[in-house]
């Protein structure tokens, strides 16, 4: 086990109660003296946020633990996992240059580890290294490293233990990270919203998870936002909200709406436009991230999650749809008197353009789907290159500081978002059409039978990490490959 520097312990009640114990690297926020970290109330109750953690002094020390409990999930007694007795666990704030050391406490029966999910960090050692393992009873030290330049944005944490993912996360284990602007935009408050999706069964357990479902990739039967049913978000008319809404589902698309009001679309994942766009509406595939500002209008509206077609499995296991429901996330209700509108938006730095810059190498992947090994055992083949996951195998291998050019190939009838750890993507071409724009993801949806076209500055870190479908069932089943860059 590598130990964590404890400059100044930030120290977290295990029992779903606040900080007992706070240093000088980190604050807490939004946490009243007994209020559980996730009260999980019913429908139509007020938005209530994630405990947050603010680094201070250039750093942010944590503990978390991770606990298969009884928890409060829309409004039911469930037994759930969580991080520190929360569904989700607690917001880190941070700031680029800032270290973040986090203590994980593995309370679970099976292995786990962490992901920081779109964070530039170093792969290896106990940073962002996904090939830790943590048993079960046992903890690790990890310590992420932020550049001075790295982008503010909204990140987010997960468990990463290939074959365990799906299930780790789907069952409620998963929390926000914001890395803060060097430059503070105006808003009248700030929320974190962590769209999540879950199933129980009438004992307020989570069920097991079918084949089909796995082919598929399962989506809950309760979508929630901060685990709640519906909440109510209340602004008065003028108002500017700035909202940072993570896509924390195991498979399930958001095709977000918000009638009525005014949406302003700062970035996807830690890819900052140059400019707010205006937007009616914003798609993000599992694992993408969205920071938005809502100009308030009287009245109220409703936050939807359109349905979203990402596909079928074909002939496979007798086929099926995966075509997701119109959903209700949360209501935002706006009255009172008018407020004084707040100031434009100031434009952010240009993002880096690599679409003129010389490409050291090109390469191509292939997302592929079938079965494997007997139909009737429900053996599901999804490959990269027609090769399956191997812990022991690199599949790429990439020289440090090169500017690689791949093709991403969907060939199966299900959609694939493949996420790449550590360094993020820019989209120059989506199934042969040049994207105009400068468009940054770590997440970057390969639509059913289609192709498109990244390009990858592999700077700062050597290493090995992977690359994979954030369709967590799809990962687990082997769509994922190792990448080390020398």
């Amino acid at each position: 086990m590598v130990d964590i520097t404890r400059r100044n312990a930030l120290l977290l009640g295990g029992a779903g109660i606040g900080a007992v114990a706070i240093g000088t690297t980190g604050l807490i926020l939004n946490q009243s003296p007994g209020l559980p970290l996730q009260p999980g109330l019913a429908a139509g109750n007020a938005l209530v946020l994630p405990t947050e953690l603010r680094s201070l002094n250039g750093g942010l020390t944590v503990a978390l633990e991770s606990s298969s409990r009884r928890v409060t999930i829309a409004g039911r007694d469930v037994r759930a996992l969580s991080y520190n007795g929360g569904v989700p666990g607690p917001t880190l704030r941070v700031r680029a240059g800032d270290i973040l050391n986090v203590n994980l406490r593995n309370g679970l029966t099976e292995a786990s580890n962490l992901h920081v999910h779109g964070l530039h960090v170093s792969p290896e050692n106990n940073s962002d290294n996904m090939f830790v393992t943590i048993d079960a009873g046992d903890s690790f030290g990890y310590r992420y490293e932020l550049p001075a330049n790295h982008p503010p944005g909204v990140y987010w944490y997960h468990p990463h233990h290939h074959g365990l993912v799906a299930d780790q996360v789907f069952g409620g284990l998963y929390g926000a990270i914001i890395v803060e602007d060097s430059e503070e935009i105006p808003a009248a408050r700030e929320r974190v919203l962590v769209v999540s999706d879950i199933t129980f069964d009438s004992s307020g357990t989570i069920p097991t998870t079918t084949a089909m479902e796995k082919m598929s990739g399962r989506e809950g039967d309760l979508v929630l936002v901060n685990a709640q049913l519906t909440p109510v978000l209340s602004a008065r008319p003028g108002e500017r909200e700035r909202w940072r809404v993570i896509n924390a589902c195991t498979s399930r698309y958001l095709r977000l709406r918000l009638d009525g009001q005014q949406l302003t679309l700062l970035g996807i994942d830690s890819g900052r436009f140059e400019s707010p766009r205006d937007v009616d509406e914003v798609v993000l595939a599992p694992g993408n991230r969205a920071d938005l500002l809502i100009t308030a209008r009287a009245g109220t509206s409703t936050l939807r999650a359109l349905p979203y077609d990402r596909g079928s499995v074909g002939g496979m296991m007798g086929g099926g749809s995966a075509r997701s429901a119109d959903v209700s996330l949360a209501t935002f209700a706006v009255a009172g008197s008018d407020t004084a509108r707040l100031t434009d938006v100031p434009d952010q730095l240009s993002p880096r353009d690599l679409r003129s810059t010389a490409v050291t190498a090109r390469r191509e992947l292939v997302f592929a789907m079938g079965m494997g090994g007997s139909m009737s055992g429900g053996m599901m083949s999804a490959t990269i290159n027609d090769r399956a996951f191997d812990v022991t195998r690199v599949d790429t291998t990439v020289e440090f500081g090169s500017l690689e050019e791949w093709t991403l190939t969907n060939t199966s009838t299900l959609d694939h978002p493949m996420h790449l750890h550590v360094w993020p993507m820019q989209i120059i071409e989506q199934d042969g059409r040049p994207v105009e724009s400068v468009i940054w993801q770590d997440v970057v949806n390969i639509p059913r039978r289609s192709t498109v076209r990244v390009r990858v500055a592999f700077d700062d870190f050597r290493g090995r990490t992977v690359y994979h479908c954030h369709v967590l069932d799809h990962e687990d089943a082997g769509m994922m490959g190792i990448i080390e860059a020398r």
